[in-house]
């Protein structure tokens, strides 16, 4: 008998984002891996009616679930319910515990940790009024404390700092677009990394690292991989936005350092089966950690499934590995 794997998944409404819509696809791709790998995969939806969806986990009794759950109810300030009702259930479930997620989810909090632990992490302000750092000045991006997907992430989003009472109220102002709460990071004029990492029976090891180069942006165009760089389609930012995984010489010390830095946000948040840390680095060299990502997007065409790619890793086999983390 083939053993069972629930692909738990965000609940999608009907006029739902694209950004939400790829988590059907995600689900999708992975049931076919698992299929490949001779385990029957179920998809069920993370419903807001709690009870139902633990009636379900209870009637399935998987063997694991692949859990790619990246918002409940349309948010992603509830992402972490998806394994603490798995951990209360006392079900195996892949990707990175309970804690992990809520504080990498929370990313206001993220920073703090990481600034805690000696981690470059760039200067933010807060809704609250909490600011990392007492003299403050430069230009700052207005972003969604716990929303993923670049939402509300545009060139608009880049604001010049005048004084603290400003900028709180232009937070406010954004919390709709943002999905909620947001906080302003300062920042880093540069180059833009992701590292993709994954477990295996030897431990936690880091995927080929990526660039994201802005091909033929103007010299005044904000470089930032924004809402419409990862999700239209038809816009400039997605089709110029590029992934590269090739380095010159002289770029060695600098792979090296994003490697070893991800492998400490790794150790910090406690990380398991497979993660993603974000970078930019600045035109000094160096690192600045943007955010750390538990739930990192297993589309076949998005940065964790090309970084596999990079590595001669087929993605069943990856999807493989994650399960047998979860289970072992």
């Amino acid at each position: 008998m083939k053993k069972k794997i629930v692909i738990l998944h965000s609940d999608i409404s009907p006029d739902a984002r694209q950004d939400e819509l790829d988590c059907l696809e995600q689900a999708e791709t992975i049931a076919q891996a698992l299929r490949t790998l001779n385990y029957e995969p179920i998809l069920l939806p993370f419903e807001l009616n709690l009870n139902h969806t633990i009636t379900m986990l209870q009637s399935l009794k998987p063997q694991a679930v692949f859990n790619i759950v990246e918002t409940l109810d349309s948010k992603g300030s509830l992402i972490h319910f998806a394994p603490a009702i798995l951990d209360s259930l006392k079900i195996s479930y892949t990707g990175c515990p309970t804690q992990a997620v809520f504080q990498t989810s929370n990313k206001p909090l993220a920073k703090k940790i990481l600034h805690d632990a000696g981690i470059a992490t760039p200067d933010w302000i807060e809704q609250d009024g909490f600011s990392s750092q007492q003299e403050i000045s430069g230009q700052y991006l207005i972003k969604s404390s716990w929303e993923h997907a670049s939402i509300g992430l545009d060139e608009n989003s880049l604001i010049i700092y005048t004084n603290k009472a400003k900028i709180l109220q232009e937070m406010k102002r954004r919390e709709e677009k943002l999905g909620g709460s947001c906080y302003a990071e300062a920042y880093i004029d540069g180059r833009e990394f992701n590292v993709a990492l994954i477990s295996d029976r030897s431990g936690s090891k880091v995927l080929p690292i990526a660039e994201m180069l802005f091909k033929d942006y103007a010299p005044d165009k904000l470089k930032i991989v924004d809402y419409k760089a990862k999700w239209d389609a038809d816009s400039f930012e997605y089709n110029n936005t590029i992934r590269k995984f090739d380095f010159d010489d002289d770029d060695a010390p600098l792979i090296s350092s994003l490697s070893e830095i991800s492998l400490q946000c790794w150790n910090i948040f406690s990380l398991r089966g497979y993660a993603r840390v974000d970078f930019r680095v600045d035109n000094n060299n160096k690192p600045w950690v943007l955010e750390v990502n538990t739930n990192p997007c297993l589309s076949p065409d998005a940065g964790f499934a090309a970084a596999l790619k990079q590595a001669n890793i087929q993605y069943h086999d990856a999807i493989g590995l994650i399960i047998e983390n979860a289970i072992k």
